[in-house]
């Protein structure tokens, strides 16, 4: 089961994370997700636990958690977007509506 975690202190590594996890049940891997450029922590990363149960008592336990000065927020990961925007072409949609406009003069 996978588990978003926010609310990071940037100080917070993966290794911290798998400290406070792994008190609940077994870890399978743990992400900071970090900046692209810079690789600073953007201030929230993913869980991914192989229990479902062992996951959902952790989310309960380590809700509000404080971890390095601040409440984590702890919760199940909702699953990906679809990166292509999704919806079939949301791009088209004001250009198929545009070339109407010339007609309206």
């Amino acid at each position: 089961m996978n588990i978003y975690v926010g609310n990071l202190s940037p100080e917070v590594k993966e290794d911290d994370l798998t400290e406070v996890f792994s008190q609940h049940g077994k870890v399978n891997s743990v992400k900071v997700i970090r900046d692209m450029f810079t690789q600073e922590s953007r201030g929230f990363g993913f869980i991914e636990m192989p229990s479902q149960a062992e996951a959902m008592k952790a989310i309960e336990t380590l809700n509000t958690y404080e971890l390095k000065g601040k409440k984590l927020v702890v919760n199940e990961a909702r699953p990906p977007r679809d990166k292509k925007g999704g919806g079939g072409g949301g791009g088209a949609r004001g250009g198929m509506r545009g070339g109407g406009r010339g007609g309206r003069r």
